[in-house]
């Protein structure tokens, strides 16, 4: 599986026979996100910043499968399972709901929170289990801050833990940089990559924390 960030919550996970994309968010943010053909999208809410599917194009002639809520999904040989959760700590009433998605593909078990916004209920939890790798928000102000993204990550327990929704050059919407989450994990500084090659047999025995280059 090969794992690319285009910065703030958008990934694409591409593997032998599938693509997935994460978040596609909207120029307003500031950031610059090419078209990209893709066989599936998840949309965790729908704001802005994570909502652009307009930015996606058909791959093989077909339109791509559009997730935008809780339910299970089996597209191209992937499993994709939406778990109801909220944007803020107040059940929703500041901004609303988000989706977490569990996607299992290429034998990997990944979990991307979206904007959550709080600590996970024993239900919740009991859905989010058997993390491989785990995409976190840790930028604070609208997701959780470093220290609530440290008690989730304590939670949910993964072997790769891949930070996002951070402050990155030319992003409009203000956050916190991802080093203050390095600090609060106990981690000095580390060396972004571009993409994340990874397979079943080459997750690690102790948890990782990767850090990735945002791509335009």
């Amino acid at each position: 599986m090969e794992i690319k960030y285009f910065g703030h919550s958008c990934f694409l996970l591409r593997d032998k026979n599938a693509t997935l994309l994460i978040d596609p968010f909207s120029p307003e943010v500031g950031l610059k996100l090419p078209r990209i053909a893709t066989d599936i999208v998840t949309v965790t809410h729908d704001h802005y910043d994570h909502n652009n599917t307009g930015i996606v194009q058909a791959k093989m002639r077909e339109e791509p499968f559009i997730i935008k809520g809780p339910g299970e999904y089996e597209v191209s040989g992937v499993s994709i399972f939406g778990v109801a959760t909220y944007h803020d700590n107040s059940l929703g009433k500041e901004r609303g709901r988000n989706t977490i998605y569990i996607i299992i593909m290429d034998g990997i078990r990944l979990a991307h929170l979206g904007d959550l916004g709080h600590v996970l209920t024993d239900e919740q939890l009991e859905e989010v289990n058997g993390v491989d790798i785990l995409f976190i928000p840790t930028g604070g102000i609208y997701t959780l801050d470093a220290k609530e993204a440290v008690e989730v990550i304590g939670q949910i327990e993964p072997r790769v833990v891949i930070p996002m929704h951070y402050q990155l050059p030319g992003l409009k919407i203000k956050l916190n940089p991802v080093e203050d989450f390095l600090k609060e994990m106990g981690l000095k500084e580390i060396k972004p990559l571009d993409k994340l090659v990874i397979s079943r047999e080459r997750l690690p025995e102790e948890r990782e924390v990767v850090v990735l280059n945002a791509k335009s």
